[in-house]
């Protein structure tokens, strides 16, 4: 199985790289037409969500985000 990395873009999108499937809330999956790679809308102004269309630059969304070291998840799940 191939890695997957998901890497937050300063003032812009979630990409998605490697062997990933994207569900959508009740669990069906996304058609990504074959795609190794995609962006997620993170600004909330994708008419495409939750995929990217750049609207993050036309509305001048603002995020730099610094990778941090998490604590150990509580008992009971890892979710979070």
């Amino acid at each position: 199985m191939a890695d997957t990395k998901l890497t937050v873009n300063k003032h812009g999108s979630l990409r998605i790289t490697g062997d990933f499937t994207i569900y959508d809330a009740q669990g069906q999956a996304f058609d990504l037409g074959g795609r190794t790679a995609i962006s997620l809308c993170r600004c909330g102004h994708s008419d495409r969500k939750p995929f990217c269309d750049g609207s993050h630059r036309r509305v001048g969304f603002q995020s730099e985000v610094k990778a941090v070291s998490l604590p150990p998840p509580a008992s009971g799940g890892g979710r979070g």
